[in-house]
């Protein structure tokens, strides 16, 4: 019997999904979608090797009714002798889950303890599980930790300067983006022959954007740290904040909790300092001298960050260029890399502008490369091993 495997990536407003087929021990991609603007007017729509398909859904549909949706859809296109499985993106592992985790009612409640670690992303990572098992209960499940690749992190990377009953608690540095960063190490392993004492520092750039620090495919540091708005400056998240403008904007300026998070998390970033856009593309565009200014904090805090990773590495062998921006900005990666020309780092413009794998030139004393994450594929490995 084949087996079917399905995995998901739910959202505030969106469920993003891929669907492999497994042949001869193989995982072949067979389809890639998404439900966007749930809430809204939501709209399925889907891609394989015959086309793309669009579907409106009715306006009423949550990610309840758009779930449910997805898989009678998948029912009628795939053959009905397939074993289902699903696996999850989950933000939040906390302390306790490091690993793949087989989804039971007990392990739920637990995950759902950690939403206030992960607000703009667990609950929906965890609505899109519960929602599977109310309409099918006997579809295995597996979570996977986007926490999970830097679980390694011991003190004093992983603790603030705080009193130890914090840390003891939970709060610490946990860092994101794994799941990318899992999978750009099997790549640099498989397909660059990257030696293992190799010093590497990827980047992980899109609407959420992060560094992490590797050796020998093992993670050293990452700039995110207790929550996905640490580090980098983002589409839409602010990154690194002195904690007294977090303090004065409760005390004077009276902002509420949840008017803080918003700002943090959906107001600030790209979008909030330039006040036209999240998206990258769009401010290389734009004549306003705003965008200008975005695009300046953005460099620079990638810069002063990398630094910083730099250093707990001793030095750098190889940087990586992956997600949205770091795979299809061939300018943000110029700029970047000319900043760090002092690391000895020299790119081709030929090769970036057509955005090869390597972009670093000949003479560079540290490879440069643009690889595509695929966390999908890694998911689904991980299920695979989980349900052997």
């Amino acid at each position: 019997m084949k087996r079917r495997i399905l995995v998901i990536n739910t959202g505030s407003s969106s469920i993003k999904f891929r669907v492999y087929q497994l042949e001869n021990n193989t995982l072949i991609d067979q389809q890639r979608g998404q439900i966007e603007k749930i809430g809204l007017q939501p709209t399925f729509i889907s891609s394989n090797g015959d086309g793309k398909e669009t579907i409106k859904l009715d306006s009423h549909y949550d990610h309840h009714a758009s779930l449910r949706f997805l898989l009678d859809h998948l029912s009628q296109h795939f053959s009905d002798d397939q074993n289902l499985s699903i696996g999850h993106r989950v933000v939040h592992g906390g302390n306790k889950f490091t690993a793949p985790l087989l989804i039971n009612p007990d392990n739920l409640v637990e995950l759902k303890q950690l939403e206030p670690l992960a607000p703009y992303h667990q609950p929906y990572n965890i609505a899109g599980i519960e929602s599977v098992m109310a309409i099918d209960e006997n579809i295995k499940q597996v979570a996977c930790f986007d926490t999970a690749f830097h679980a390694q992190h011991k003190k004093p990377v992983n603790q603030f300067a705080l009193p130890e009953e914090y840390y003891t608690e939970g709060i610490r540095r946990y860092g994101f983006h794994g799941l990318s960063y899992e999978y750009i190490a099997l790549q640099l392993n498989e397909s660059f022959s990257c030696e293992s004492d190799e010093k590497i520092l990827v980047a992980h750039l899109g609407n959420g954007s992060s560094l992490c620090a590797m050796i020998n495919g093992q993670s050293i540091d990452s700039s995110m740290g207790f929550s996905p708005i640490e580090g980098l400056m983002m589409g839409t998240r602010c990154g690194a904040i002195d904690a007294g403008v977090l303090l004065y904007l409760l005390q004077q300026k009276s902002l509420s909790s949840e008017q803080l998070a918003k700002l943090l998390y959906c107001e600030s970033g790209l979008l909030g300092v330039s006040g036209i856009s999240n998206n990258m593309q769009q401010l290389l565009d734009s004549p306003d001298r705003s965008a200008a200014e975005a695009i300046n904090l953005y460099i620079y805090r990638f810069v002063k960050e990398a630094g910083s990773m730099v250093n707990m590495l001793k030095g750098l062998d190889r940087l990586v260029f992956s997600g949205g921006i770091g795979e299809n900005c061939a300018e943000i990666r110029k700029r970047i890399c000319t900043e760090l020309a002092w690391l000895g780092i020299a790119v081709s413009d030929r090769s970036n502008n057509q955005h090869h794998h390597t972009i670093s030139r000949n003479d560079s004393q540290v490879e440069v490369n643009v690889i595509p994450t695929d966390e999908e594929f890694i998911i689904a490995t991980h299920l695979l091993k989980l349900l052997h």
